[in-house]
């Protein structure tokens, strides 16, 4: 069989959607079945076509930012979007554009930034922003009870915004949270009260962007920061005297990575790739190009670049591993298919999207919660 490297080598572009509104793509999910789901800036959420990138269809009903998107693990019919409006919203992908068939919410308060599905598709969990300066939550509900309110809260864990909610995809109990507030937290849901729970504290010394489960068994952490760090963990190291890191870089764009000597201007994000046992980290450059890296305890290793593709930041990527594709989305509001040998159809062209609204967003995510607390200083030297 053909190994990862060959086929990322081979990587081309085969399709390019071509939205009728310009907005930023910030997250894509898989669903086996044959679909994407994209979430945009402009708070819907996009269902594609995985091989064609047609569009079937949208869902509307939050009002403010969205957090993530994820398919159930379980029933193909089913989709979750998080959102800052403070609710988690089920869809039934049989009726695109109907209202939502679940709707979770917690406190008024509350404003998601995060969230997630456990893979047994029974418990949601959800990161908040931080609230009176000094509380931040992560809060859990019941899937089979949506009308039932909250399952519980843990309250002590974080100090600022849990930025990262992620289950493990074989262990329906173990999350892991990652907060601005630098540290990234496992916990083991099945004991229940949050001080029994939490397992490990890893600290990331800045603040804590995105957070994957990879390793063999999955008994490793990745996470990247919002100025660019990286760091992967060993968590089968927490009962020896060994330590936990297996890699650390403070900032990845200081690494030489490139073949002409030169680094990433940002990281996208890791996936843990099962079939090929190895861990995918995906840098770009602010001009849309991508840069494909392994990484493990020799650090990051150029795979692959991909050039002419995007015009912008790269916010979001996949690993089809059935298909043997990459699916990519960014500010540009193009979703591109890459597959081994494919030939990019004529209409295809390469081109910003970019609309007025759309720049009102930060360039990068994490960009939003030093914004916010700019103006929030800045309430305050005007009072």
């Amino acid at each position: 069989m053909e190994g990862l490297e060959e086929k990322l080598k081979s990587l081309s572009i085969v399709r390019r959607s071509c939205p009728e509104e310009p907005t930023y793509l910030l997250d894509v999910a898989l669903q086996p079945a044959g679909l994407l789901a994209v979430c945009c800036s402009n708070f819907t959420v996009h269902l594609h076509n995985k091989d064609t990138l047609n569009l079937l269809g949208e869902y509307r009903g939050h009002s403010k930012p969205l957090c993530g998107v994820v398919f159930s693990h379980n029933s193909s019919d089913f989709l979750y979007s998080g959102s800052a409006d403070g609710t988690v919203r089920g869809w039934d992908i049989r009726c695109p554009g109907t209202a939502a068939a679940q709707v979770f919410k917690s406190d008024p308060s509350h404003s998601f930034c995060s969230f997630d599905l456990n893979c047994s598709d029974t418990l949601l969990s959800a990161g908040t922003e931080q609230i009176n300066d000094e509380d931040s939550f992560l809060v859990f509900w019941d899937v089979r009870k949506p009308g039932a309110g909250l399952l519980g809260v843990y309250s002590e864990s974080h100090s600022d915004d849990v930025t990262q909610v992620r289950f493990h995809p074989q262990d329906k109990d173990r999350l892991a949270s990652g907060s601005t507030d630098g540290l990234v937290n496992v916990f083991d849901l099945s004991r229940g009260a949050e001080e029994e729970a939490l397992l490990a504290t890893c600290n990331s010394d800045s603040s804590a962007g995105s957070v994957c489960w990879s390793g063999a068994s999955y008994t490793q952490l990745l996470c990247l920061s919002h100025d660019e760090g990286l760091h992967l963990w060993d968590l089968g190291q927490l009962d020896t005297e060994e330590p936990l890191t297996i890699f650390s870089t403070s900032d990845a764009r200081s690494l030489t990575l490139l073949t002409d000597g030169g680094g990433v201007d940002y990281l996208v994000g890791g996936r843990w790739l099962e079939d090929a046992q190895k861990l995918l980290v995906v840098g770009g450059m602010n001009s849309g190009d991508l840069h494909l890296m392994e990484c493990d305890d020799g650090g990051l290793r150029l795979l692959r670049s991909l050039k002419g593709g995007h015009a912008s930041t790269v916010r979001c990527f996949l690993w089809d591993a059935a298909g043997e594709a990459l699916v990519t989305g960014g500010e540009d509001a193009q979703l591109l298919l890459w597959k081994p040998g494919g030939v990019e159809l004529p209409s295809g062209k390469r081109e910003s999207k970019k609309s007025e609204s759309a720049l009102k967003l930060k360039s990068r995510p994490h960009k939003k919660h030093g914004y916010q607390r700019e103006k929030k200083a800045a309430g305050q030297d005007n009072e």
